[in-house]
C-alpha cells in the first residue's frame, strides 16, 4: 500500500500546527504514562484527524488530541482542537508547501513560456 506518493507520517505529524501538535503528543503521552503507572488504572489517549477542502489545491486538516490521565481519586481529561491547511500533491501526497511549483526559467535562462504568458 505504500509508495514514494504516499504521504510522510513523520514529516505530516511535525508540519501540524507548525510542530506544536508533536510537541503536546509527546507530552500527553509521558503525562498519561505516568498517571498509569502510578495508580495502576488505565488511561486514553485518542489523536482524530478530519480532512476537509480548503481551496484549490489545499485542504483543511482538523487534529484534535484528547486524553484521559487517572489520578489518586479521579481522572483528568482534556481536549486540544487546532487545524492547518496543507497542499494536496500528486498521488495525494499531503505537505504544508506545494512540492511541484513549475519553474521559473528555461534551461537557457529565459522566463519559462507559461510565466511570460500569465505576465501579460
Amino acid at each position: 500500500m505504500a509508495s514514494e506518493r504516499s504521504t510522510d507520517v513523520q514529516a505530516f505529524i511535525g508540519e501540524l500546527d507548525g510542530g506544536v501538535f508533536e510537541t503536546k503528543i509527546g507530552a500527553v503521552l509521558s503525562e498519561v504514562a505516568s498517571g498509569v503507572m502510578n495508580t495502576k488504572t488505565k488511561g486514553k489517549v485518542s489523536l482524530n484527524l478530519e480532512i476537509e477542502p480548503f481551496d484549490e489545491n489545499r485542504v483543511k486538516i482538523k487534529h484534535k488530541l484528547s486524553y484521559v490521565r487517572p489520578t489518586n481519586r479521579r481522572k483528568i481529561s482534556e481536549e486540544d482542537t487546532t487545524e492547518t491547511p496543507m497542499y494536496v500533491n500528486r498521488g495525494g501526497r499531503l505537505t504544508i508547501l506545494q512540492e511541484d511549483q513549475g519553474q521559473l526559467l528555461t534551461l537557457a535562462g529565459e522566463p519559462d513560456g507559461k510565466l511570460r504568458a500569465a505576465g501579460r
